[in-house]
């Protein structure tokens, strides 16, 4: 995200909320297609790396997601 949440409008928000749930969607189906197609082609140490980057990536949408919502219930447009 490049503008400060607080600075965007109640539009702005909206579509940056929707963004932010796609992408987060996208790297749930890639995560998980990448596990069920090609988990015996990979060592657990990669495969431990690549679930430790997920977790972290899950959590920073989350993180963005949940402030920008608790922006978008203060102004009353959720």
């Amino acid at each position: 995200m490049e503008k400060d949440p607080a600075a965007m409008t109640t539009e702005e928000l909206r579509r940056e909320l929707e963004r932010l749930r796609d992408e987060l969607q996208d790297l749930e189906d890639m995560h998980s297609f990448t596990f069920g197609k090609t988990n015996v082609h990979i060592g657990a140490e990669m495969a431990q790396n690549m679930q430790a980057e997920f977790e972290e990536e899950c959590a920073r949408y989350c993180g963005e997601i949940a402030g920008i919502e608790k922006l978008l219930r203060e102004r009353g447009a959720l």
